[in-house]
């Protein structure tokens, strides 16, 4: 499998999941996420994808500092609807990383690791997503703006080229290599397309 060299520098999401240790899934239930994990779940890489990462990522490094987000007890919340613009496709890999999920995740064994109920949407918050900390009930919001790192110019020209049937195989892979490089871009400005307060 083929994939952007740059997916290999991104940060990992490193949690410890008491499901996990309970079932022998992981030692000590340590489980580690990468930005490929992600893009396999997803089925691709984009800024959407990128943004729902890089949101995660910091705002658990915010929430937690020095210790180890705990998965499946982390309470997640949305402004937006769960069918508004790309929210869906954000809280998917969310939901990946943070076991957090509305009524259709892990209901729990015996009272313990109930994935549900952990994420909710349309909510009175000013950012793109909030976590909360079931343990403590703190919580930190996240904003992701990555209008901040433009498309290369010749983008949308061979999109538009592809879209109409008429790109040659050349222009095609170029595309995907624009795609990706703004992708790439986002990563390697986090401070300026993620702050969370």
């Amino acid at each position: 499998m083929n994939y952007p060299d740059f997916f290999n520098k991104i940060k990992t999401i490193k949690l410890q999941d008491p499901l996990s240790a309970f079932l022998g899934t992981f030692e000590n239930g340590i489980v580690e996420f990468t930005y490929l994990d992600v893009v396999k779940s997803a089925g691709h890489s984009c800024p959407t994808v990128a943004g729902a990462y890089l949101c995660t990522l910091k705002g658990l490094q915010a929430l937690y500092k020095d210790e180890l987000p705990q998965r499946g007890n982390i309470k997640v919340e949305f402004s937006e609807s769960q069918t508004d613009g790309v929210a869906g496709v954000i809280a998917s890999v969310i939901t990946n990383i943070t076991g957090a999920t509305t009524d259709f995740g892990f209901k729990g064994i015996g009272g313990n690791f109930n994935r549900t109920d952990l994420m909710f949407f349309s909510q009175n918050i000013k950012s793109s997503v909030k976590f909360t900390r079931l343990d403590t009930n703190k919580s930190v919001e996240v904003n992701y703006n990555p209008n901040t790192i433009p498309p290369l110019p010749e983008q949308q020209s061979l999109m538009q080229k592809i879209m109409q049937g008429v790109a040659t195989s050349e222009e095609k892979e170029a595309f995907g290599k624009a795609w990706q490089d703004r992708v790439k871009r986002i990563f390697e400005n986090i401070d300026s397309v993620v702050t969370t307060f």
